[in-house]
């Protein structure tokens, strides 16, 4: 990577300063204490689209692990021998199971393999562990044997581990066992045999896991993935979705109720993003529900963000339910059990473990409240449809629970009839936050510096839920993408008494399993990688300060008007540190002159350092086989003084630490 341009020069080191386009004079006022910044106001949105939970952060590495895929009991597995699958398991939601017999002939075998979303990756001397619930339906004992294994090997034989499991009795129980391979690869599988005496055996909810999984968790994430969740700072985690919220139809939107409890009776439902794109179809996309509303809260508290969770409105995904779909939605005085699953919920989150679902929670492991503060009903609805279903939400969470937020939508535009319509809809209504979405192409970016100057200060705050650069024939991750997310967060930023939360999606993409792109994080079955839009992510988090301060060009906020020759800046203070961040869209390295209001007479202040994320190469961005070939470099910056002279290269997002003395 090479980066242009990276010395700066201090006018009060009376160094001198190289040829560069016209300097710019930015007043930073430090006398006017600013609105304060949220916690919240940088964070993260989840959604299963990509292979985000099955196959991505979820770490179960079996699909269809309970045989329940719809068409095909047996979908996702391959089955030699003497093989049936049965439906009168143990589990009430996940009925399916397979029976394993003796194949008849001394040299046949009977038994399953698996080979996961896209092969199934190990690492080579890692623990994994195996579980399933078993039984022998005749009672007495049976054995099976699993193994991980390399199909394609030269070697003496296909197993890179093996071990084996004895069942014992007719009744079902879970059994395990860890194995460890003795090599690494991106797409083994895993391949169980009836062996020992052959007597018949039946497995379900048969599961792998690697035993190091983010804290620890049995029913755990992968660890990269939600490192690199945790890494971004975030203030808020918003979850579940999108668009799968809303179901092609009523009956497959996520349900929360489905998702709780223990994880081998929680039952499959159909992903929206399955069939959604027949370029890029995939149709063995579920949803297991392994990675649910436990889960969810249980990250937010552990990497330290807010949850809010989306919940459906009683409306099937609009774009896919026109008039040609008879009664996609449900009839506004059929509601009942939708609002009761919005104070179900609640009540699971912030409940007493003496309370109905607080009891559940607690039984899961986490007696204490998660402190749910937020609550979205809905995701892009539109028209009078959405305000009439949204109304009696709103009126029943008011009256039960006063101390939450909610943040309704103002549909899938950023801007037009549908928008105008929806924010008056939003006050009327008394929404806390709305829920703007915007995927726009770069000249958008480049118009919305001042995008949130003007809205109204007195309410509701705006939650920008879902946000990224998509590039007119170049849509996909790439430098010049992510420089322009950094210009327009710098609106954000400076209107952090608007803006309560903002949140870049998707997060998530496997590299052979998206649908939908660019994304924050994309990973294979082993190695992941950070695109140049997460490091834009995570300095705003990182630098996200406490108030803002006033930062201005010629008496006017630096949104890449005209005349501001494409810089965009905005500033915030942490106590006697400040942060002072500026992105050039243009392609011409330029100098800002920074002076500061507010300085007593003597009072002067130090350069700490610069964070400066630049490329020369503006259409691509990091990569498995070059993870770091784009990322911030930090350089000392000693000085001191009443103003400075800054080097801002072309095409640059920089953030200048400052100290008042």
């Amino acid at each position: 990577m090479n980066f242009r341009h990276f010395a700066l020069s201090l006018a009060t080191l009376a160094l001198t300063v190289p040829a560069l386009a016209d300097d710019h004079e930015l007043t930073l006022d430090l006398k006017k204490r600013g609105a304060p910044v949220p916690e919240t106001l940088y964070g993260i949105f989840f959604e299963d689209i990509n292979f985000a939970a099955d196959g991505g952060l979820y770490a179960e590495k079996v699909m269809n692990r309970s045989f329940e895929y719809p068409l095909d009991a047996l979908q996702g597995w391959k089955a030699f021998g003497k093989v049936s699958v049965r439906e009168d398991g143990p589990f009430e939601r996940n009925p399916h199971y397979v029976r394993l017999e003796n194949p008849g002939h001394p040299h046949k075998w009977t038994g399953l393999e698996n080979s996961g979303w896209f092969g199934i990756g190990v690492e080579k001397g890692a623990e994994y562990r195996f579980s399933v619930w078993a039984r022998v339906p005749e009672g007495g004992s049976s054995s099976i044997r699993v193994e991980l294994v390399n199909s394609a090997s030269m070697g003496e034989n296909h197993f890179l581990c093996q071990d084996t499991v004895t069942v014992n009795g007719a009744e079902w129980k879970k059994y395990s066992v860890t194995i460890t391979p003795d090599a690494t690869m991106e797409k083994s599988a895993l391949r169980i045999f009836l062996v020992s005496e052959r007597n018949t055996v039946d497995l379900e909810h048969v599961s792998l896991f690697p035993v190091d999984t983010w804290m620890g968790h049995e029913n755990g994430l992968r660890k990269d993935l939600a490192q690199a969740l945790y890494d971004l700072h975030p203030g808020v985690f918003r979850f579940p979705g999108g668009c799968i919220v809303e179901g092609t139809d009523l009956a497959t939107r996520y349900q929360w109720k489905n998702s709780i409890g223990p994880v081998e009776n929680r039952p499959l439902n159909e992903n929206r993003w399955e069939y959604t794109f027949p370029h890029r179809f995939y149709p063995d996309y579920y949803q297991s529900y392994g990675l649910g509303f436990y889960e969810f809260f249980q990250l937010s508290e552990e990497i330290g963000a807010q949850p809010l969770p989306i919940l459906s409105v009683g409306l099937a995904c609009q774009f896919q339910n026109d008039e040609s779909v008879p009664n996609p939605h449900v009839p506004v005085e059929e509601l009942e059990p939708y609002i009761q699953d919005a104070l179900d919920l609640i009540e699971f989150a912030n409940g007493g473990a003496q309370t109905t679902w607080g009891a559940v929670r607690a039984q899961m492991g986490h007696p204490e409240p998660f402190g749910l503060k937020y609550i979205g009903i809905g995701n892009e609805q539109w028209d009078s449809l959405y305000p009439e279903h949204l109304e009696p939400f709103v009126k029943a969470i008011r009256k039960a629970h006063p101390e939450i937020k909610i943040v309704g939508s103002s549909g899938p535009d950023s801007e037009g009839p549908q928008f105008e319509y929806l924010w008056p809809e939003m006050k009327r209504l008394g929404a806390d936050l709305v829920d703007e979405h915007f995927y726009r192409p770069y000249n958008w970016f480049l118009s919305q510096g001042a995008r949130y100057d003007s809205y109204s200060r007195k309410g509701p705050k705006v939650f920008a839920g879902e946000y990224a650069c998509h590039a007119k024939g170049k849509k996909w991750n790439h430098f010049y993408a992510s420089l322009l997310e950094a210009a327009f967060m710098t609106g954000i930023e400076r209107n952090a008494d608007v803006v309560e939360m903002a949140t870049y999606a998707p997060l998530f993409a496997h590299v052979e399993g998206w649908q939908w792109r660019p994304d924050l994080i994309w990973y294979n079955n082993l190695e992941s990688f950070r695109t140049v839009s997460w490091h834009v992510q995570q300095l705003y988090g990182k630098y996200r300060g406490t108030t803002t301060a006033t930062l201005t060009m010629d008496g006017k906020p630096v949104t890449g008007a005209d005349g501001q020759d494409g810089l965009f800046a905005s500033a915030v203070r942490d106590g006697d540190l400040i942060y002072v961040k500026v992105v050039n869209t243009s392609d011409k390295d330029t100098t800002v002159e920074l002076g500061f209001n507010g300085l007593k007479k003597r009072q002067t202040v130090k350069t700490c350092k610069v964070v400066r994320l630049t490329s020369e190469e503006l259409y691509v961005d990091n990569s498995l086989e070059a993870p770091a070939r784009i990322v911030p470099v930090e350089c000392e910056l000693p000085g001191e003084g009443r103003e400075f002279t800054l080097e801002v290269p072309a095409l640059s997002f920089n953030i200048f630490i400052l100290s008042r003395n």
